[in-house]
């Protein structure tokens, strides 16, 4: 896309044209000028996309980790099974917690029905460092059916990309690898957290990977700095 091309954000919104009922000239002010906004969102979303893709190689995976699947050990190389990209969600469930966190739980729940159709682009994992038959029957009392879940058996995998804590606990993390010609590379991994947040904010990354708080932003009640999601209600 050539952005210095590109028609004023302004003037597409004046020509969107959409009206509600009983709205005022206030209203359709203010909600133009947003729209203008949003076109402008939309459009640094896309220069970041581009810019996270045109990244140099990353660093090479020199390690074969191991895990536990369904399926039985399986290694690193395995993962990625027929595609050429990797996705890796580390879910905060460690043998120290006695449950998941709940919002890596609310996360991967609406990524759940998802799964079959990133899998036709991508290959996905979730890791987590409990072992898996804890993994497998918090799956079936969440009632996910797609989500691949392993077991990192020897904490190597979490450790080296940044989802164990200084202090040993779990962080999630979200890692891509690409495998071209053989080699196996780190392509990219969200690095946003506490310190890069802004004041009043809790850490996130952007665009933000839930689409709980997508939902939420549209409303006029937002995120409520004291509302989380639960495992249930």
């Amino acid at each position: 896309m050539d952005h210095q091309h590109l028609v004023p954000a302004a003037v597409l919104a004046a020509k969107n044209g959409v009206r509600f009922p009983n709205e005022s000239k206030a209203y359709r002010s203010a909600r133009d000028a947003l729209l203008a906004e949003e076109i402008e969102l939309r459009r640094h979303i896309e220069r970041v996309a581009v810019q996270r893709r045109a990244l140099p190689p990353g660093g090479k995976v020199t390690k074969d980790y191991r895990f536990e699947g369904v399926d039985g050990p399986i290694g690193f190389s395995e993962l990625f099974a027929d595609k050429e990209t990797l996705v890796v969600y580390s879910y905060m469930f460690g043998p120290q917690r006695e449950r998941p966190c709940p919002m890596c739980t609310s996360l991967l729940s609406a990524w759940d029905g998802e799964v079959p159709d990133m899998q036709q682009r991508v290959a996905l994992a979730v890791v987590a460092r409990s072992p898996l038959e804890r993994l497998i029957a918090f799956k079936k009392e969440r009632g996910w059916h797609h989500l691949p879940l392993y077991s990192d058996t020897t904490d190597e995998y979490s450790r080296d990309y940044h989802a164990i804590g200084k202090d040993g606990s779990d962080d999630a993390a979200f890692n891509v690898f690409t495998r071209r010609d053989g080699t196996i590379r780190h392509f990219w991994g969200g690095e946003m957290g506490g310190v890069t947040a802004d004041p009043g904010e809790d850490p996130r990354g952007a665009p933000d990977l839930m689409p709980l708080w997508t939902v939420l932003d549209s409303t006029p009640e937002g995120r409520a700095p004291d509302w989380y999601p639960k495992l249930s209600y």
